[in-house]
């Protein structure tokens, strides 16, 4: 650490805590070489690195400084499935990779997010555990449609729906019908419907084959599964004019229509999760049950066209134990 001592003319006349200096300040004009100025336990600025400052100077040299990353789509376990991620590991995670922020998905925790009494539950596992902002996705299942309002009024800043299992049961799939119950609520309160977007259909044929390939768990999940549930929810968002979030698209035959869709000023958005971009199902040998997702991890031309078009990567972050993960 660093003092310097002299007044600088552009700064507000109270007196600064402290400043960061580094050669690597992220902003929205570029890295840049620069000070940021701390009071009371907030940014007040950022200013150039040569800025003279009445307080002392904390140099990291090429360390990167930048704005704490927000990851909205993660699942902390607890209570219930503790022993798969708790509050206290996942948040001192992210703080460790530089994530400040992370918003819960209303499952796989033990009850899940899906009212009002389940919802206190989580809050109270919360308590003395949290390192980082944490904050909380509802769930959406079939016939918890009294419980919007308050989770609503509980703080939850949106709801989660699966159109297909959810891979627990006590989280499963909304239908249609369920999602025009609450859809209209949900525009009312200006809150967004996030939706795994996958329309489940009988497909028998994979079955008969070997269960530790991935490409024959690949074909259990064909493309068309995202693209149908994606088109459906194309119609309810104009229909509903319900904001609506595609979480993790990997299907890139949906990447026109829901470019069409925004281009028609429909309030969708949609995200993708960085092993969609970065490994291929060309690369993934059988028995590489680390790799196995839903929806899967598709080939590399399909893959390619992912990038470019999201403006959001998420973690989709849920590790479990060794025991829920069965071979392919």
């Amino acid at each position: 650490m660093k003092d310097q001592s002299c007044s600088s003319p552009i700064l507000p006349p109270r007196m600064l805590d402290a400043a960061i200096k580094s050669k690597n300040v992220v902003t929205p004009q570029g890295i840049l070489e620069a000070l940021v100025l701390l009071r009371d336990g907030l940014i007040v600025d950022v200013v150039p690195a040569t800025t003279a400052v009445d307080c002392p100077i904390i140099d990291v040299h090429n360390r990167a400084v930048l704005p704490g990353v927000v990851d909205p789509h993660v699942h902390i376990n607890e209570p219930g499935r503790t022993e798969w991620e708790g509050f206290n590991t996942a948040t001192r995670a992210a703080l460790a990779g530089g994530l400040t922020t992370l918003v819960d998905m209303p499952l796989n925790s033990a009850p899940v997010t899906t009212s009002v009494a389940n919802l206190a539950l989580k809050l109270a596992a919360t308590k003395g555990q949290l390192h980082t902002n944490c904050g909380f996705w509802g769930g959406i299942v079939p016939g918890n449609a009294s419980e919007i309002e308050g989770l609503i009024d509980h703080g939850v800043l949106g709801f989660k729906a699966f159109l297909t299992h959810s891979g627990i049961d006590d989280f499963p799939n909304a239908t249609e019908q369920d999602l025009r119950q609450v859809m209209p609520i949900l525009a009312r309160h200006g809150l967004p419907l996030l939706v795994h977007c996958e329309l489940t259909t009988d497909n028998e044929v994979w079955k008969t084959g070997d269960k530790r390939s991935y490409q024959n768990y690949l074909a259990s999940r064909p493309k068309q599964w995202e693209d149908e549930a994606v088109a459906l929810m194309i119609r309810l968002c104009e229909e509903y004019d319900c904001s609506t979030h595609i979480v993790h698209l990997s299907s890139a035959n949906s990447i026109a229509p829901i470019a069409a869709a925004k281009a028609n000023g429909l309030p969708l958005t949609v995200e993708t999760a960085q092993h969609y971009l970065f490994f291929n199902a060309e690369n993934i040998n059988d028995g590489q049950t680390q790799f196995k997702c839903a929806p899967p991890i598709r080939e590399q031309p399909n893959n390619d066209e992912l990038w470019g078009l999201y403006r959001l990567v998420l973690s989709t972050s849920s590790p479990p134990t060794t025991h829920p993960r069965r071979p392919i």
